[in-house]
């Protein structure tokens, strides 16, 4: 499926077309694929960008040339209140997050600052142009519900994240369920699982690092023990999603709402590993199994049947075709290198 063809399944370039986008976290996996997908529907699309990565895809792709990039960060409220005001914004893509578990557990201070105070300042600057915003989807986690009895997560479970990321994700979201709920600010929340595809440089993360070690006839490195459950999700289905939710989040059923989105198709850790070394033909690269203790949740799926009611929503992509797709992007990507 080709990246226009896939724009076209949402309401497409109608809706889209010279609408005033701002979207947080650009540089990121799935704000550089959500950024391009906009820019092909003809939106104005404006990108908060922290840091420079010039190895990026938001920096590497031609179709970015056309993004208006606004510096700062989202802890600064008046950079947020200013491109907001000065770009007449009408819809707010909110997915920039300190998303790796890892630098979390590291340095909760700074998760903390950027996934909860970058959230409360933007949310407080779209209620400050609330005469322009009309259309806010906030990107919250799998990993706000935190560990539960009961699997799949359905969207009425309590948020109770108690590691610094899952924690940072439950207050964004309830920050998001506050505004809306106070001032009506027009919102709506997704609650994605892990997000894998071409782009992410995050090789410390398993479908990266593995594609990377495989690529290299190197071993791949499980921290945990490799039975670990989760849903991985394609990154162009999540964009998919994140559009058709905003396109509708004025109708009834959808407003003030959270939604699951992912597979609904939860595979382990060493699962995971063993499909991506077959598809590459490394099956004789064993794994190396480091059995750490992690400050993660070992098992975590999602129920999307909301989002398929209300939203009219569903998948595109098998896990296998988005493993090919991926594993063709790092190829290429890593061969540069």
């Amino acid at each position: 499926m080709e990246l226009r063809e896939c724009a076209m399944e949402s309401m497409g370039v109608e809706f889209w077309r010279d609408r005033n986008v701002f979207v947080t976290g650009a540089t990121g996996l799935l704000g550089s694929w959500l950024v391009q997908e906009l820019i092909e529907l003809g939106a104005n699309t404006v990108c908060l960008v922290r840091d420079w990565v010039p190895s990026s895809r938001f920096f590497q792709e031609s179709a970015m040339q056309k993004a208006t990039i606004v510096r700062g960060e989202l802890e600064d409220y008046f950079v947020l209140l200013r491109a907001l005001n000065e770009y007449e914004i009408d819809t707010v893509f909110h997915v920039a997050a300190q998303a790796v578990v890892g630098t979390s557990s590291r340095s909760s201070l700074s998760t903390f600052e950027a996934n909860i105070r970058g959230t409360y300042h933007l949310l407080e600057a779209c209620k400050n142009n609330s005469r322009l915003v009309h259309r806010v989807v906030l990107a919250s986690s799998d990993k706000a519900y935190g560990e539960q009895e009961i699997l799949p997560y359905v969207e009425d479970a309590p948020l109770a994240g108690k590691y610094p990321y899952d924690v940072s994700k439950a207050c964004a979201d309830l920050l998001a369920q506050s505004y809306f709920h106070t001032y009506q600010i027009p919102i709506a929340i997704t609650r994605c699982g892990n997000l894998f595809g071409g782009g992410d440089l995050n090789f410390n993360r398993l479908i990266p690092g593995t594609i990377r070690s495989a690529l290299r006839n190197e071993r791949p490195v499980i921290r945990s023990d490799g039975k670990f459950i989760r849903d991985y999700f394609y990154v162009r289905d999540a964009v998919s999603a994140y559009l058709l939710l905003a396109e509708k989040l004025l109708e009834p059923g959808v407003l003030g709402e959270a939604f699951n989105f992912g597979p609904e198709r939860p595979v382990s850790v060493l699962e995971m590993v063993e499909m991506i070394l077959k598809r590459l033909g490394k099956s004789k690269l064993e794994p190396v199994i480091l059995n750490e203790k992690l400050h993660e949740i070992p098992s975590q799926y999602l129920d999307c049947r909301k989002a398929r009611k209300v939203l009219g929503w569903e998948n595109k992509f098998m896990l296998e075709e988005a493993l090919g797709e991926t594993i063709a992007w790092y190829e290429k990507f890593l061969s540069r290198c």
